[in-house]
């Protein structure tokens, strides 16, 4: 039987009309999923996902609910036609649909809390301006480097915030720290360093002050133990009860996204493949860059998921294709 392991995107991975030809393919999903997300968040969520305009599908508020949104509905189609991941894992945002995918998480209070999430994240560049940046061409170790003597030459924070692969690292910090970043990760040879159009700096120590409001929401809400593996990003460690989840949520606020641990330790595993379910497929190209004998699949349209679905049938009895 194929192993299979389900990875989750995280911000950026949006698009305009994402999710729409799943709709149209399976129309259930409107009434299980989309017009639900609509009344549960007070927003016309479907449309954006369908319409945009991509402006306001970039707001973090915005984008954090509607990838959520996406990844779950694709999950839903890969599910009912027996495609089960041995584990799973998620980037940043990603690991609240990977929690829904183990059972942690019912998708309903997962919605409720990456809108509290992304407007948390949001506000907190309105009170210290920051942003984040990605450097490829350098390895980590380097890029701390950097990242050290630009905090000490400036006073300002600048931290790693994703270890995305082996040569490609993204930074977060306050605006003038980073912009200092980028022309010292140039000057020590990056092949590319640039700032990224994000709305504030995720998964840096600017983030800390709204970690109480958002541990308040986590622990209002009802979490389960994994009933699959869930790697977490944070630590590259399974997830191994419902109180630890709780934890690394909040940690992953301010914490780095170990990514390229994420994806070794998933292959460590012995996993025949990785599914990237939800929109984008930027996952799916890091994923192959740290474990080259892995191979990974997109899912972030119609024919990719059906192509997805009729590779695993070849592969595994119990999956049917469309």
């Amino acid at each position: 039987m194929t192993t299979t392991a389900f990875v989750f995107p995280g911000q950026g991975s949006q698009r305009v009309g994402m999710g729409r030809d799943l709709v149209t393919r399976w129309p259930d999903l409107l009434d299980t999923y989309y017009r639900p997300a609509d009344e549960i968040l007070g927003l016309p969520l479907t449309e954006l996902c369908r319409q945009g305009p991509a402006e306001t599908l970039a707001d973090t508020a915005i984008t954090q609910p509607a990838i959520l949104l996406t990844s779950v509905a694709t999950l839903d189609v890969l599910t009912r036609h027996g495609i089960r991941p041995a584990l799973v894992a998620g980037h940043s945002l990603g690991e609240y649909a990977a929690l829904v995918a183990a059972g942690v998480l019912d998708w309903r209070d997962a919605l409720r809390l990456v809108r509290l999430r992304g407007r948390l994240m949001a506000a907190v560049n309105e009170r210290v301006p920051g942003r984040m940046a990605a450097v490829m061409g350098l390895d980590l170790r380097t890029v701390e480097g950097l990242c050290a003597a630009v905090r000490e030459s400036s006073g300002q924070v600048v931290e790693v915030a994703n270890d995305n692969e082996f040569a490609q690292t993204v930074v977060s910090g306050q605006a003038e720290a980073v912009d200092e970043l980028i022309t010292s990760a140039r000057a020590a040879g990056a092949a590319r360093a640039l700032a990224l159009k994000v709305g504030a700096p995720f998964h840096s120590s600017l983030m800390a002050p709204v970690e109480e409001e958002f541990t308040e929401a986590l622990l209002r809400t009802e979490f389960r133990d994994p009933a699959v593996p869930v790697i977490s990003a944070v630590t590259a460690a399974p997830l191994t009860s419902a109180g630890e989840v709780v934890d690394t949520l909040r940690r992953q606020l301010t914490g780095r996204v170990r990514w390229t641990e994420t994806v070794t330790r998933i292959a460590d595993e012995g996993t025949d493949r990785i599914v990237e379910v939800g929109p984008g497929k930027v996952l799916s190209g890091l994923c192959r860059r740290i474990a080259p004998d892995v191979p990974a699949h997109p899912t972030h349209d119609v024919s990719h998921v059906v192509s997805a679905l009729e590779l695993l049938a070849t592969a595994d009895d119990t999956v049917h294709a469309v």
